[in-house]
């Protein structure tokens, strides 16, 4: 299938050494592949990005998408596709295993397909050894990159057109940011902008530092370049990605705080709503509370991770603040701004935690009172040094624990969201509702969720909603008359 291409008919002009401008060098070419392979299926060629894990996972799928569309590729709503790609998380060993588990049986999909390809991308990527364990097990992969590398995509698919075999291109580190590629965004009314890239804490239960590099800030000219951008396009929500947004700004050779940058996104006209993820307890300063304090844009939710409520498995975790800094922390944003939603993640069954550890993160969810919690059992990561530690919690003890501690979150957010009924608040309608077509979604400045009558017209627009009633973890709602 590789053969057949007619290779007089690609403009083989010489190669540009600048960024993106060599990418898109590669699109052209790729493009007329695609456009022959298409002449020889008889149809347009259709492709699948499969996104594993976190938003930044997902924004770099709408760049994956992006380059795909620029360059002749149809999407298609199953993995049942010539071309599909899946965008891995390694977060956790299970995330892994489901991507190996689907792999099984895809073998015998692109037995049926010659003009498929399949492709491998991802935090997971950057795994030592698991490129290796691909090469050996799943010989039928066609291409395999990682983190650092993404933006390469279009040179990466023209090297697996011109070449036979599977491609590897997996880099130890970044050696630039790469941000003005195709993308094709989920929403047309909102979006995510990568503020910086990788991550310098290390917290000794997390593979992302070693997966996705160390800490990289991009320009702030650039970042709200971008962003005016996407407000002039009739984007009215953009949520800043970063694994420590509090960080920002400190590897710039004229360095800017978050605080400030938020200052200045908050000037892009048209932009209606901002959000960001993800805030580091260690250094969220008070100059960032004041400025979500006094905007009117930056949406009142906040998520920070707890981890642990005890000093001790803080200090295990790397984590560099202890239980008084974050309840403290914790009382100054509530002082600041009492309606702002405060959301954690939390992790059960570290190693060596003990019943008066747990009862710790116990105490801290009962004064903070979180407005939801992401809980977890602890996940043991190989490279991390948490997975060598002693005192690994029994699997019987954590599940307990966990259970005691999902019924308490559980109790404090069902308290909170309570609180609301009756009120008016305005809420960004997102999408028909999945159960009900009569009824339309939308999410409320403190990211929760409201159903209400509406269609389609609403949305992408931002409408004062009645909470009529308070569902435990949604509202039922009407517009407000």
């Amino acid at each position: 299938m590789r053969r057949t291409f007619d290779l007089r008919l690609v403009d083989k002009r010489r190669i540009p050494e600048s960024e993106p401008e060599r990418q898109y060098y590669f699109m052209d070419i790729a493009k007329e592949y695609v456009r022959q392979l298409a002449e020889q299926k008889g149809a347009p060629l259709t492709f699948y990005v499969k996104t594993f894990g976190c938003q930044m996972n997902a924004r770099d799928s709408e760049k994956l998408r992006g380059i795909l569309e620029y360059i002749g590729y149809v999407g298609a709503d199953t993995e049942d596709a010539d071309f599909l790609i899946y965008n891995t998380c390694t977060v956790r060993e299970n995330a892994n295993n489901k991507v190996y588990g689907r792999l099984g049986g895809l073998g015998r999909l692109k037995k049926k397909n010659p003009y498929m390809l399949l492709g491998l991308c991802g935090c997971m990527m950057q795994e030592p050894s698991v490129a290796e364990r691909i090469r050996e097990s799943y010989p039928f992969v066609d291409l395999v990159f990682g983190t650092h590398n993404l933006y390469r995509f279009a040179e990466l698919i023209v090297t697996t057109f011109e070449t036979e075999g599977m491609t590897i291109d997996i880099w130890e580190a970044a050696d630039r940011i790469v941000e003005d590629l195709p993308q094709d965004r989920s929403y047309r009314f909102k979006s995510c902008v990568n503020i910086m890239f990788g991550c310098d804490n290390f917290c000794s239960y997390c593979i992302v530092p070693y997966v996705r590099g160390r800490e990289r800030s991009r320009e702030p000219e650039e970042i709200l370049r971008e962003m005016k951008e996407m407000a002039e396009d009739g984007v009215v929500e953009i949520m800043l990605l970063g694994q420590n947004v509090n960080s920002y700004g400190k590897t710039l050779e004229h360095p800017m705080t978050f605080a400030e940058l938020l200052r200045r996104a908050e000037q892009i006209e048209g932009l209606q709503r901002i959000r960001f993820m993800t805030s580091h307890p260690k250094d969220l300063s008070d100059e960032l509370i004041s400025v979500m304090r006094d905007s009117k844009k930056i949406c009142r939710h906040l998520h920070l991770p707890l981890q642990s409520g005890s000093s001790r498995m803080l200090k295990r975790m790397n984590r560099r603040y202890d239980k008084e800094h974050y309840l403290a922390l914790a009382e100054r944003i509530r002082a600041a701004m009492p309606d702002i939603a405060l959301t954690t993640d939390i992790i059960v069954g570290f190693p060596g935690e003990t019943e008066e550890d747990f009862e710790e993160t116990l105490d801290v969810v009962r004064k903070v009172r979180f407005d939801s919690a992401f809980t977890f059992l602890y996940s043991r990561r190989t490279g991390t040094p948490a997975a060598s530690m002693e005192d690994q919690v029994p699997p019987a003890v954590m599940k307990e624990r966990f259970d005691r501690l999902l019924a308490e979150v559980q109790a404090c957010a069902a308290e909170r969201a309570m609180a609301l009924q009756g009120q008016r608040r305005p809420a960004l309608i997102e999408e028909i509702n999945e159960q009900d077509g009569a009824l339309v979604t939308g999410r409320l400045s403190n990211n929760a969720v409201v159903h209400l009558p509406g269609t389609a017209e609403l949305i992408g627009k931002i409408v004062d909603v009645e909470l009529l009633e308070c569902k435990g973890f949604y509202y039922m709602g009407r517009i407000a008359r």
